[in-house]
């Protein structure tokens, strides 16, 4: 497993669907929009996009947008932000098209929605036209103040499913939260797509039967692969609502990311530290922790070296096998307690070391456990919770310009529909 995860860290719309209210009602429509605009924005600037902005210059990266009928949300929003008059308008615009992009997303992934020729579940049109808008939110320039970074913020949040993301209350359905990720690694491959990302989609807002007969309903977001981002707290934005007591509180948590080549592994032990240079993120940037020397993100709270997950893991591996094998994975790296020197174990970690990698490496995909696991033991720690990893998304066509292929489209149906199995037995009432 550890040979595993070093190589897997190696590897490292429509008018219908647009939304009405972007506006004041007297300048919503697409033509008083564009009509508005002139008068309400100065010309675009010309600012430097940031690292993952730029990759929007690789057009099938547009391709992406357009063949899954996403083209008009990118088209339409440059004129939409200039309807706005104030900060607050502003903000409402960018509530409304964030969460018009992930209802989109979700209704298209779960085949509700029509448009494009790509396979309902791929969750690279969502990505690329979020960034497509967040380029576009850069270069604006509005004639009254406007803090960007807060501005994407909130269409970040919003098109992700953070403001979204509501059970229906009904007597008696389990909730389960999870969260998946966007696709990464995109500068050595940019057709990648993320399963987890994929899965929060096709399962979002679906009612489950679960293995005993009971039922549940999930609740998903997807989250950047982006070390500022975390440290921004984005994880605790989604997972808080739901582990706090209240009507919004779900019964049963669990972080989805892509993992190793063809098993899903349910890790068993979550590390505090980052330790993945010199792989990067989707930015560009590096944690600043190695093996030799891990660290610990900005502004995490407190909490041990390493966390355990409290998800039913015999119950899951017992019952859930094919098409890919689901393991339970204790590897960690620590520094035992006394020592210098990082150590691999694959029996956990022992008492008083400092963590260098859990079961998921130094990556984002061990820091979501971590955060939300660390929350949960803070808020709910009665609730079962931790991290699965699917396996890597294969079958994308040797010929670099086809965006799809029947292999790459089995795969992520499959991958998705054995999270799902997954989530049937782990969400069972014990």
């Amino acid at each position: 497993m550890m040979l595993l995860r070093r190589a897997a860290s190696a590897a490292a719309l429509l008018v219908t669907v647009l939304p009405l209210s972007v506006a004041s009602p007297a300048h919503a429509s697409p033509a008083h929009a564009a009509a508005d605009g002139a008068a309400a924005c100065r010309p675009p600037a010309s600012v430097p996009l940031d690292a993952e902005q730029t990759r929007l210059a690789d057009p099938r990266a547009t391709a992406l947008v357009e063949r899954a009928g996403f083209g008009d949300f990118v088209r339409r929003f440059p004129a939409a932000l200039c309807t706005t008059r104030s900060r607050a308008e502003a903000e409402r615009l960018l509530d409304s098209w964030g969460q018009a992009l992930w209802q989109a997303s979700v209704r298209r992934a779960q085949s509700q929605r029509p448009g494009g020729d790509l396979a309902p579940g791929d969750d690279r049109p969502l990505y690329w036209a979020r960034l497509g808008m967040t380029a576009a939110l850069a270069r604006w320039q509005p004639e009254f103040p406007a803090d960007k970074a807060a501005l994407r913020a909130r269409l970040e949040d919003a098109s992700r499913g953070l403001t979204d993301n509501a059970f229906r209350t009904a007597p008696g359905v389990r909730r389960i939260f999870i969260s998946g990720f966007d696709p990464f690694g995109l500068d050595a491959e940019i057709r990648r797509a993320n399963p987890s990302g994929s899965a929060a989609l096709q399962l979002n807002g679906r009612r489950l039967t679960l293995a005993d007969g009971t039922q549940a309903e999930i609740r998903a977001v997807v989250l950047p692969v982006r070390y500022a981002d975390f440290d921004a707290g984005i994880v605790e934005r989604a997972f808080t609502p739901h582990l706090a007591a209240g009507p919004a509180s779900a019964d049963i948590i669990t972080t989805v990311s892509q993992g190793y080549p063809g098993i899903f592994t349910l890790e068993d032990w979550a590390g505090r530290a980052r330790s993945a240079d010199p792989y990067p993120d989707n930015a560009r940037a590096l944690s600043g922790g190695t093996r030799e020397r891990p660290v610990t993100a900005p502004g995490l709270g407190p909490g041990p070296e390493f966390i355990r997950t409290t998800l039913p893991a015999d119950a899951v591996t017992a019952a859930v096998q094919t098409p890919y094998p689901v393991l339970l994975n204790s590897d960690v790296t620590e520094i035992p307690a006394g020592a210098t020197a990082p150590v691999d174990r694959t029996d956990g970690p022992t008492p008083g070391s400092r963590a260098v990698a859990g079961g998921g490496g130094g990556y984002l995909s061990n820091e979501v456990a971590y955060r939300s696991n660390r929350l949960r033991a803070e808020l709910a720690p009665h609730l079962p919770g931790g991290h699965l990893h699917t396996p890597v998304l294969t079958g994308l066509p040797a010929d670099p310009q086809l965006l799809t292929g029947p292999e790459f489209e089995r795969n992520e149906s499959a991958i998705t529909a054995e999270v799902r199995a997954v989530l049937e037995h782990a969400a069972v009432r014990r």
